[in-house]
């Protein structure tokens, strides 16, 4: 006990010497000799300790650090980890658009500790308040920051590896929470959007998992390229052609693709935009990591071949006017948008078009370069049934499975037509014989359009028989025509060698 209250009168004396040590400097010494005084001291201290600091303030200035919003969505991920999960105090936010989505963070006082690669840093949320301007009217404010703690050696790894490790770990975050958008072309040259809520996701996606996973293995290929499009001199984009009946999922497709990305669509009405420099103003009003789509691209608008638009911009030149007509998107200009110089303004950027008449749209739109990827949509499959039957009534087989893939086969429905008789039943053996129903239906309705048919063919088959018996008759007369006419020539021919012989031979007699 003597012993204890022997430290503490020490430690008293000596921090009451040291504060009067103080205040004789402050008193006695230029400002000039403190100055060097403290800067030595603190050079000492930093050596002697171990411990070094990075202070991430939550505003640089008027602005907004983007390092501290990395850091605070990077740490609410780490709150439950490992050595954090005693922590006591904790926040707890959320909005009220999504009340049912809570983000968790640290509280300012608490510790929080986290490992990268052999490395401890403990995390600090400070906060203070800054007296406001009384000139200027300003009340106090807060000032928050994160603080980061790590040994000395670790310095090099904290700044060059461990925050941007934060940093992309956050933007992963936010891109795959971050609600989407879909845009839709006014004024012919603006883009006006709204959120999307498309809830289609590969997974539930009718479609054959080969072909599936065929779209998924190029889309992580492709945004996984940027320093490939930049080394072979390519703008970092890729299109899509999806063409097939009505009905087939393409557009599904498309919301299962922007889903899986985490990018904006873009839905390009061709038939609102005034001319090919509008087209090219909206291609410039576009995000970075979005999906431009043009559906129906060749009944949208009725676009002109090259040839005859260059033909009708040289007759518009001799002209003091031109026809509104003229002013209209051109598939040149259309050409230009997807792959001409234009095109590379921005980065990451998919190009999907949908028709359901791929023959119709002019070669030069399809080729690779522009429509990279071609992906039939075709008439529901066995596969696609059975995803179709898994989401619509969560069951994986069933007594009527055999007979609905038997007739499947036979019969021609698109997935938009199965999904329909799935959805209007809950009662899941009720919806597959109806289902049933209408894929008999279907079959017999295409067997009687094949008897009826029958007939017609049968007699066009002996009209053809016919046409041929005629046209061989015919040129059998022809033939026995010629015949009989090469015949009266030779016989003609003959009469006059024979009234050649006979004169020749009287006047040999005379």
């Amino acid at each position: 006990m003597a012993s204890y209250d022997k430290t503490i009168a020490t430690a008293a004396s000596l921090a009451a010497s040291l504060m009067l040590v103080r205040g004789l400097a402050n008193e006695l010494l230029p400002s000039e000799v403190r100055e060097a005084l403290s800067a030595a001291l603190n050079s000492l201290r930093s050596r002697l300790t171990w411990q070094h600091t990075i202070v991430v303030e939550e505003k640089e200035g008027w602005s907004y650090n983007y390092v501290y919003s990395a850091v605070e969505a990077y740490l609410a991920t780490r709150v439950g980890a490992g050595a954090n999960i005693g922590m006591q105090r904790l926040r707890v936010s959320s909005t009220e658009s999504e009340a049912e989505k809570m983000v968790v963070s640290m509280e300012a006082g608490e510790e929080m500790r986290d490992v990268y690669e052999g490395a401890e840093f403990r995390w600090y949320l400070v906060t203070r308040e800054v007296k406001g301007d009384p000139d200027s009217g300003a009340g106090a404010r807060e000032v928050r920051s994160y603080e980061v703690s790590f040994h000395k050696r670790h310095k090099e790894k904290a700044l060059k590896e461990y925050l941007p490790f934060i940093v992309a770990t956050a933007k992963a975050i936010w891109d795959r929470e971050r609600s989407l958008s879909i845009y839709m072309n006014q004024y012919s040259d603006e883009w006006n959007p709204m959120e999307l809520q498309h809830p289609s996701t590969f997974e539930t996606l009718a479609m054959d998992r080969k072909q599936k996973q065929s779209i998924i293995d190029d889309l992580d290929r492709f945004i996984k390229r940027k320093d490939y499009y930049r080394r072979i001199g390519k703008a970092w984009k890729r299109g899509y052609l999806l063409y097939g009946p009505p009905g087939t999922g393409k557009s599904s497709l498309i919301a299962a693709i922007a889903n899986h990305l985490r990018f904006d669509i873009y839905d390009l009405e061709l038939t609102g935009v005034n001319s090919n420099s509008d087209l090219t103003k909206l291609l410039i009003g576009m995000n970075n990591r979005s999906i431009l789509v043009v559906e129906d691209v060749d009944c949208t608008i009725e676009l002109k071949q090259r040839e005859e638009h260059d033909e009708d911009e040289e007759h518009a030149k001799s002209n003091s006017t031109r026809n509104k007509s003229e002013d209209k998107v051109t598939l040149s200009g259309l050409l230009n948008f997807v792959d001409g110089l234009w095109s590379t303004s921005g980065e990451e950027k998919i190009i999907i078009f949908t028709t359901n008449y791929k023959e119709r749209l002019d070669p030069a739109l399809l080729r690779p370069g522009r429509m990279d990827m071609h992906i039939h949509m075709g008439y529901c499959t066995l596969e696609a049934f059975r995803i179709l039957a898994n989401n619509y009534h969560a069951i994986d087989s069933h007594a009527t499975y055999p007979e609905i893939e038997e007739l499947i086969k036979e019969v021609n429905l698109t997935p938009a037509d199965v999904a329909e008789v799935l959805m209007r039943n809950d009662d899941t053996d009720a919806a597959l014989h109806d289902l049933v129903e209408l894929l008999n239906s279907k079959k017999k309705d295409a067997t009687e359009i094949k008897t009826e048919n029958k007939p017609a063919n049968e007699k066009k088959d002996v009209n053809a028989i016919k046409t041929e018996s005629m046209q061989v008759d015919e040129k059998k007369d022809g033939n026995e025509i010629k015949t009989e006419s090469v015949q009266v020539e030779e016989k003609k021919d003959d009469k006059e060698v024979m009234l050649k012989n006979d004169s020749f031979t009287k006047d040999r007699s005379s």
